[in-house]
């Protein structure tokens, strides 16, 4: 039971709530402490009350003080509260808390004292003669209302009397001035952790102190926990966390089983890569009298032992998913359950949340329903076996011609999903092996092959029957959106697509998204104007409102099949079986869907930067390797100072400088967007395909620079 709040901070919320609902009047005139109190009704006596409320929501961006000490409510005066991300150039975006707001670019010299993805008060500027201001609005930073972290990972590097660390985030826009008596012990080059402890302007260094020595870059593990110190992840769980997972011992027992449907019997598998150990989601197909098909899709019942409030829920909404690092996984369970209890191990019971459908044999769902189960995994199959098995001509026992019965009704669900404007967006992807002591051994390219996409398409059908079921109730819940891309972003992409002679009708609409791909798929320059497209969408998120998919072109979806991982996919769990009684309001699931949505970016920017700095040290070992190493790269981007490159092969990008074409002088043409040489024309254009090899690695920047092979 959540402890009951205490009267004074009851008055306190109460306070601030008539303070919020007076400055909403629409007669209301901006007001000082003293204007305001006397229209609350305020006495003398209580005055440092009212001020501490007034602080309170002020720091909060509810409201905002503005001349003359006076409140308002940031919109009415033209502030708006939001989430910043800051680019490698110093410019920011700001995503406002309100998600009918447009989205705002703050300039370099605009950002104030912000860093990326602190929560920000920005003022909107308004231009004189502009009808339309919500046009490409911009913005000014005047006040940072949240750090997201006071603690930053850099290195450490000295001047001439003085001593300062440089992050190793980019997006971070200035060095952090440290004291150098308390930087003489530290060697030159060493990777530290420095609290930030004052930024008064931006015209001013950024002062802190250093709170860990990490160690030289090029020890084992420093570059991890360089990682997890930056973007905070724990590696340890809280002993009280641990102690309630250990509770539930590590068996089904028979109190657990009471009101679930027993599928024990059912050939219920599971298929993960090799190296999985969460097991969320299990299948089973069976065909009945009529030549329709009943699908059973199992998913791990980890509602039943994470309850709303207690130590394990408080934990898993704090990280809200996993991480998963190149060389570890950061849980969002402890390993008690999500290893162990939670996972749909084969040959043990297991409680699940099962997804039932009904399909007739063109894969068309007659009906769909929802139970608390019971299963025993006959198999787990790696993504591997289950293509060996695939690919046999005749199926050799139950799970075989199971799993022959499922891709088939996989390739129909796959075809109409495409058909009606669902984007192909599946690019390469590939794999760092790691040895004992950290380093790149091998990069293997993963291979989405049919294995992959059976458990896919009848993932994809359960969320999206999920999220209707979602729909039809009527109450708050979590949906996993997608919002159309930006008219701007659009245009740009068409501009691209005419410069390689490639025709696209209106892209706001998925369907044409979906063919503009498909004709893509055909070009010469495929990987490079894919990865275009990609840079023109929105990221999907969470929100309480079902917005619909753009990527999928569907109009309900949500995640209900990996609640070990994803917190949404938990909460998904509790709505759909849950009562009436427990549902959480609006405005709380606002500000948990805001949360997770943080902490996915968040693990996604770590999981990024834990591979680029394996790479980076992968790289930096060919610059002294007696014999160059080639690779095969793609051209992706032309500007003038040189073009990018995708090395497909290890899934990994970077620049060839200009300046490194020492056979002619090359210009840019930006009419045929190529660079072209002046005495022998030669010339280099986008989705060329180049061999380079490395020719500087920049691990401050964490940029790598490619050299053409035989140049």
């Amino acid at each position: 039971m959540p402890a009951k709040k205490s009267k004074n901070h009851t008055d306190h919320e109460r306070l601030e709530e008539k303070i919020l609902k007076t400055l909403a009047q629409k007669k209301y005139i901006p007001q000082d402490q003293a204007g305001l109190a006397r229209m609350l009704g305020i006495d003398t006596f209580q005055i440092s009350v009212l001020g501490r409320a007034l602080q309170s929501l002020e720091r909060s961006g509810k409201i905002a003080r503005i001349k003359k000490d006076r409140y308002a409510l940031p919109l009415d005066a033209d502030l708006i509260p939001g989430r910043i991300r800051m680019n490698r150039r110093g410019q920011g975006i700001l995503f406002p808390e309100n998600p009918d707001l447009p989205q705002i670019l703050i300039p370099a010299e605009a950002t104030g004292t912000a860093l990326h993805d602190d929560r920000v008060l920005v003022r909107k500027e308004i231009k004189p003669g502009k009808w339309n201001q919500q046009d490409n609005p911009t913005g000014t930073v005047i006040r940072v209302l949240e750090r997201s972290r006071k603690k930053i990972v850099g290195s450490l590097l000295r001047g001439r009397q003085s001593a300062y660390v440089a992050p190793d985030d980019p997006r971070l826009p200035a060095d952090i001035a440290v004291p150098a008596e308390e930087a003489r012990r530290i060697p030159t080059g060493h990777k530290v952790i420095v609290e930030l402890t004052d930024w008064k302007s931006r015209h001013m260094s950024p002062e802190g102190r250093i709170v860990e020595i990490l160690g030289r870059p090029a020890d084992h593990g420093v570059d991890m926990r360089g990682i997890l110190a930056h973007y905070q992840l724990p590696e340890k769980f809280p002993k009280a966390v641990v102690r309630e997972a250990q509770r539930f011992g590590g068996r089904v027992t028979e109190n657990d089983l009471r009101g679930r449907i027993d599928c024990r019997q059912h050939c219920v598998i599971t298929i993960d890569p090799d190296d999985a150990k969460d097991f969320d989601d299990a299948i089973c197909l069976q065909p009945d009298d009529h030549g329709r098909h009943r699908l059973w899709v199992h998913i791990s019942d980890v509602s039943h032992y994470v309850k709303p409030g207690s130590q394990l829920d408080k934990e898993a909404l704090q990280r809200g998913n996993s991480t998963y690092l190149v060389d570890r996984v950061i849980p969002m369970l402890p390993e008690e359950l999500s290893n162990e209890l939670c996972s749909l191990k084969p040959h043990v019971d297991r409680l699940t949340k099962c997804a039932e459908f009904l399909l007739d044999d063109d894969a068309r769902v007659l009906d769909v329903r929802f139970h608390s189960a019971v299963i025993n995994s006959k198999s787990r199959l790696t993504y591997q076996q289950a293509m060996d098995i695939l690919k046999q001509e005749r199926p050799s026992d139950e799970i075989a011609l199971m799993l022959h019965k499922a891709n088939c009704i996989a390739r129909i669900l796959r075809e109409r999903r495409f058909k009606r404007g669902s984007l192909n967006l599946e690019f390469p992807e590939s794999k760092i092996r790691l040895d004992a002591r950290g380093r790149v051994v091998a990069v293997e390219r993963v291979e989405h092959d049919e294995s992959h996409q059976l458990i896919e398409e009848l993932m994809l059908l359960t969320n999206e029957a999920v999220a209707k079921k979602l729909r039809r109730m009527q109450v708050p819940a979590v949906y996993r959106v997608h919002e159309p891309p930006d008219p701007e972003k659009l245009e740009e992409l068409r501009a691209l697509m005419q410069a390689h002679n490639i025709p696209c009708g209106d892209l706001s609409a998925p369907g044409e998204m979906s063919r503009l791909l498909h004709n893509i798929a055909r070009h010469p320059a495929a990987s490079a104007l894919q990865i275009a497209v990609l840079r023109s969408m929105k990221r999907a998120r969470y929100t309480n409102q079902p917005l619909g998919h753009y990527g999928l072109a569907t109009a309900d979806y949500t995640h209900f099949t990996s609640p070990i991982r994803r917190y949404a996919d938990l909460l998904v769990h509790r709505t759909l079986f849950g009562k009436k009684i427990d549902v959480i309001p609006h405005a709380r699931l606002a500000q948990i869907t805001d949360h997770i949505s943080a902490t996915e970016r968040n693990s996604q920017d770590a999981e990024r930067d834990s591979r680029d700095v394996k790479m980076l040290a992968y790289f930096e070992a060919q610059l002294s390797s007696p014999q160059p190493h080639r690779h095969e790269a793609v051209i992706t981007e032309i500007r003038n100072f040189g073009f990018f490159v995708d090395i497909p092969s290890l899934a990994f990008s970077g620049l060839v400088p200009v300046s490194s074409l020492d056979d002619d002088l090359y210009r840019f043409d930006p009419a045929s967007v190529r660079l072209v040489g002046r005495r022998k024309h030669r010339n280099f254009s986008l989705g060329q395909q180049v061999q380079v090899r490395v020719l500087k690695v920049d691990r401050l920047k964490k940029q790598v620079d490619f050299k053409l092979f035989n140049h």
